[in-house]
């Protein structure tokens, strides 16, 4: 187990809703960790602190009260359905642009969920 929020921040989503963010993203994505239903996206720190809500998507680290911890597998695990690496760390892939990331997460809410994909605040 790694603290979220010194080195990245990590976006959480469904399997259904991150493979098809993960499809939008396309080659602009950075590593992703999978493990059973959920993907995990690494961004910088603080990026997503301030994103408006996306249904069935959180956020953790930076400027929460509470401290989070994620599983990290080992960089040769590149296959589950346990803690795997969905996209493996590599040279130029690490952290995954928020705003890219969060525009993609929308558009999946609204492709997956049939709604805007905003949480009521």
């Amino acid at each position: 187990m790694v603290r979220v929020g010194p080195h990245w921040d990590v976006v959480r989503a469904p399997e259904a809703l991150g493979g098809r963010a993960l499809e939008l993203l396309g080659g602009a994505t950075g590593a992703v960790i999978a493990d059973y239903n959920l993907m995990y996206w690494l961004i910088r720190p603080g990026s997503a602190q301030y994103w408006r809500r996306i249904r069935q998507v959180q956020t953790l680290g930076t400027g929460r009260v509470e401290t989070s911890y994620i599983g990290v597998p080992p960089v040769d695990r590149t296959s589950g359905p346990y803690l795997h690496w969905r996209v493996p760390l590599g040279p130029g892939r690490y952290l995954t642009d928020a705003n890219r990331l969060r525009e993609a997460l929308a558009r999946a809410a609204v492709a997956e969920l049939g709604m805007d994909g905003e949480a009521d605040r």
